[in-house]
């Protein structure tokens, strides 16, 4: 797990490496840009200081000096926009390579991690802290932080400014500042962070049912769902846009007040200078006067900058603590034993897990042994840990208590290269590439000959699937109306996992999805997978796994019953049932309100 002692800013910069000088700099130049695009004001000054002077004979003004403090002034503000413009350079640099490092850093993470992770995290999740929250922290290094840095530096010099030419009228604006940046400071405390998290939240569970709307819409059409199916999309986006109102409403009052005591620096400013003036020194004061009437308003627009700038840069420290909360998820652990099975019996002992999350184990000290060459299968309702068993096996999860173990050697002390060239799986829910079939074969075996392809298709009875396409194995999928049915997806996910040719089995409901058809060919396609290996089998249609070795009926966890399906069917119990209840199922005669058990 890594540790992480900063937050915030502190640990943005952590993720730029060598590159978080980039940002330094800008910071600085940007810092920089700022005294400098203050300089004009006092420019400004000195004009209106030579023009009060001479009143009301204002053809003594010297002009040459005018005209040079006005070449002064546009000096200093072009070097200001040079100095910005520089600031910008290095900071888009910097963000641009902290972005990177972020991302090669997740998904780099995300490689080691347990694959069981993944079905318990949306793609739509993920997807948003890879893109969005990296997105969002570039932002607000390109150009949030030196705007900020900018701000800072400008308000601090502003101080100075204010305070040099008369304290009095100084201190005023001073006065509007420190209020209005205390009523800022409303909008920006742990209830804004709280609802930046909401918001956050919110954004990511759109997310999410977006992704899953837009999968399921051929299911959708075919059930004639498309309002009931809308619900939960539509619930997500009005959660959605009830955090954002209800935050944007929460501001209304502190942002109304925060314009109004910023802006009002006239309404300050033109009843002192009243009260202030005298008449021996009128001209000089209101050469004061006018310049902070002038300048005040610029303090304005400042603390507005700060006011947007703090608002990005809690998105931005929302954004990496959800970031790092992606990073701190526990990789599996890859074993420096590097222990090498020399058989491929597979063997739970006293194995109890439980679900990240849960309180209740989804396995309770689950014992069984499938010996080398034999098929075991587990059987059971719903929720009784029958897929969780096999997810272990791989190193979806690791177990809490016990040992799996492949030849004696616990899967832990087994590398994962070794590991997973030892398994092949295919589960309910097959997943296929879009590209060719051909590539869709070789992610099992990249190295395999096309001759090695086509030989494994043909085991798997897949022969009919290629011929219907024109360009045979090379035909992309998922294009130009290349789909596939569920059963003959599955066929193509045995034929993959026929060409792995691994020692170890694993069959998840594969049959699922298939009609008769497609079901007669699955099953002989099993022979040629499973001939010689160590196969572990989950089924609900038990007609596929009655001439196993060895099945196991699972309930809540823990093995019940074992057996042969003859001495299971003699025992009479939770097995017994379950045969009978599925002979039931498949005799109903539809619309007659009776069946006909066989």
């Amino acid at each position: 797990m890594s540790q992480k002692n900063k937050s915030g800013i502190a640990r943005l910069l952590e993720f730029g490496g060598r590159y978080r000088y980039l940002t330094v700099i800008a910071c600085i130049l940007s810092g920089i840009s700022s005294i400098l695009m203050l300089c004009p004001f006092l420019c400004f000054w000195m004009v209106l200081r030579d023009v009060f002077a001479v009143l009301p004979d204002l053809s003594k003004v010297n002009v040459q000096a005018i005209s040079n403090y006005g070449w002064m002034a546009l000096a200093l503000a072009v070097s200001g926009f040079i100095f910005y413009a520089l600031a910008l350079l290095f900071s888009h640099l910097g963000a641009f390579h902290t972005a990177k490092n972020m991302q090669s850093l997740i998904l780099h993470h995300l490689a080691t991690l347990p694959l069981g992770f993944f079905s318990q995290n949306s793609s739509g999740k993920l997807r948003k802290i890879i893109n969005e929250n990296t997105s969002q922290t570039e932002n607000f290094l390109a150009h949030q932080l030196p705007d900020m840095t900018g701000s800072v530096v400008t308000a601090v010099t502003m101080l100075v400014m204010l305070l040099f030419f008369d304290w009095r009228l100084g201190g005023l604006c001073i006065l509007l500042l420190v209020v209005g940046f205390t009523v800022q400071m409303l909008m920006t405390n742990e209830k804004s962070m709280s609802y930046m998290r909401q918001y956050q939240d919110a954004s990511e569970q759109m997310n999410n049912e977006a992704v899953e709307y837009v999968r399921g819409i051929p299911v959708v059409k075919v059930f004639q769902q498309t309002i009931y199916s809308f619900k939960s999309f539509y619930a997500a986006i009005m959660h959605y846009k009830n955090n954002v109102t209800e935050y944007a409403l929460s501001c209304q009052g502190p942002m109304v007040a925060f314009n109004v005591i910023i802006n009002a620096s006239f309404a300050v400013l033109i009843p002192a200078g009243i009260l202030l003036i005298r008449p021996d020194n009128y001209k000089s004061f209101l050469l004061d006067l006018v310049f902070y009437m002038m300048f005040a308003s610029g303090s304005a627009a400042i603390l507005n900058k700060i006011l947007f700038s703090g608002t990005h840069r809690m998105m931005a420290q929302e954004a990496v603590r959800r970031i790092d909360m992606l990073l701190d998820e526990i990789p599996v652990v890859e074993t420096t034993l590097a222990q090498i099975p020399d058989r491929n019996d597979v063997e739970f002992k006293d194995v109890t897990f439980t679900y990240p999350g849960n309180k209740f184990p989804a396995l309770s000290h689950l014992n069984l042994h499938v010996q080398e060459g034999k098929t075991v299968a587990l059987v059971g309702a719903s929720g009784s840990g029958k897929t969780t068993a096999a997810t272990l096996i791989p190193r979806f999860w690791d177990p809490q208590e016990g040992i799996v173990s492949i030849g004696g050697v616990p899967v832990t002390e087994i590398t994962k290269k070794d590991l997973m060239n030892r398994i092949a799986f295919v589960f309910q829910d097959t997943k296929l590439l879009k590209v060719s079939i051909l590539e869709n074969m070789r992610a099992a075996r990249p190295d395999a000959t096309k001759e090695q392809v086509l030989n494994a298709l043909h085991n798997a009875q897949c022969d009919d699937i290629i011929e219907k396409f024109p360009q045979g194995v090379d035909t992309i999928l998922g294009t130009k109306g290349i789909y596939l049915s569920g059963g003959e997806q599955q066929r193509l996910a045995l034929a993959r996992a026929i060409l792995k040719d691994a020692p170890i089995i694993l069959l998840d409901e594969a049959t699922a999805f298939a009609d008769p058809e497609n079901e007669y060919k699955i099953q002989l396609a099993f022979e040629h997978l499973t001939r010689g290996k160590t196969v572990l089998m989950i089924a609900h249609r038990l007609p596929t796994i009655q001439n196993a070795d060895e099945i196991l009926v699972l309930n809540k966890g823990t093995v019940v019953e074992r057996g042969t399906h003859n001495a299971l069917m003699a025992q009479g119990g939770i097995y017994a049932t379950m045969w009978k209840d599925y002979q039931t199922s498949i005799a109903w005669n539809i619309g007659k309100g009776e069946y006909h058990a066989s």
